[in-house]
């Protein structure tokens, strides 16, 4: 059987690179996006040589509508395409007060307008076809505002959100959903974002992060967390998250909060 093309936008290093990869090795063609468009051709010719199928480049800057459109009107007309890795994203340094409003946009452009518009370009055609793939790429960041980065944990967070949503939604048409949350992780994110490489936690090797998130692909996780020691942590997340649901139904607000009469 024919495997199907796999789109992977932010491709040209880190986890796009390193996904790029490992779906070539898996014998798929692949489409790479990214702006960097010179990377894109050197990493495209090795993959070309190294694994025999064919590598497509497709420059644009997510951020840009027009180019964006672009890569939306691919992922909407190419039938060959059943794989979508949103993983282009970026990082600002500095506190929420200290960033500029411009670089605010900019961010929430990449990381989560680029990521609901593409799948939603993606989603019809392949719940028409009742298969396909979405792998999103989130962070453990939006699960923890105590980590300080404010407007891209926010991100994450909707990103997050966002798949299992699509999850719940696509699942029963046959498409499958994946959010991967990465820790720290060895890529150019850091310096693009102005952090002093001095003060950096320690991280884990990209190779290893995606390797370890094609290990929940393969299982068909909604979830994947390379770096959670125990999957009972998310469990527990989940069932304290679900336990609250009913109460969601009260007509009434809880007694706590009603007046004193």
């Amino acid at each position: 059987m024919t495997k199907p093309s796999v789109l992977i936008t932010g491709a040209s290093t880190g986890i796009g690179a390193t996904y790029a990869d490992r779906f070539a090795r898996r014998g798929h063609d692949l489409i790479l996006v990214a702006r960097d468009k010179a990377r894109l051709e050197t990493l495209a010719a090795r993959l070309r040589g190294e694994n025999k199928v064919a590598v497509e480049v497709l420059q644009a800057d997510l951020t840009n509508a027009d180019e964006l459109a672009v890569v939306e009107t691919r992922l909407r007309d190419d039938r060959r395409i059943g794989i979508l890795v949103n993983n282009a994203g970026m990082s600002i340094g500095k506190t929420f007060v200290d960033q500029a409003t411009d670089d605010i946009d900019r961010l929430v452009a990449l990381n989560a307008v680029a990521v609901v518009r593409l799948a939603s370009a993606v989603a019809p055609r392949l719940a028409s076809a009742g298969e396909g793939a979405i792998i999103n790429i989130s962070s453990v960041v939006g699960l923890a505002p105590e980590f300080g980065s404010t407007v891209y944990g926010a991100t994450k967070a909707f990103v997050t959100f966002l798949s299992q949503g699509l999850s719940l939604e696509l699942g029963p048409k046959g498409v499958y959903v994946q959010a991967v949350l990465p820790a720290a992780t060895q890529t150019e994110i850091w310096q693009r974002s102005g952090r002093d490489a001095a003060s950096l936690p320690p991280m884990m090797e990209v190779g290893e992060l995606v390797d370890a998130a094609l290990v929940g692909f393969d299982r068909r996780e909604a979830i994947t967390i390379p770096p959670l020691p125990e999957a009972g942590g998310w469990d527990a997340y989940q069932a304290a998250r679900k336990a609250m649901i009913p109460g969601f139904a009260e007509i009434h607000p809880a007694t706590r909060y009603r007046v004193a009469g």
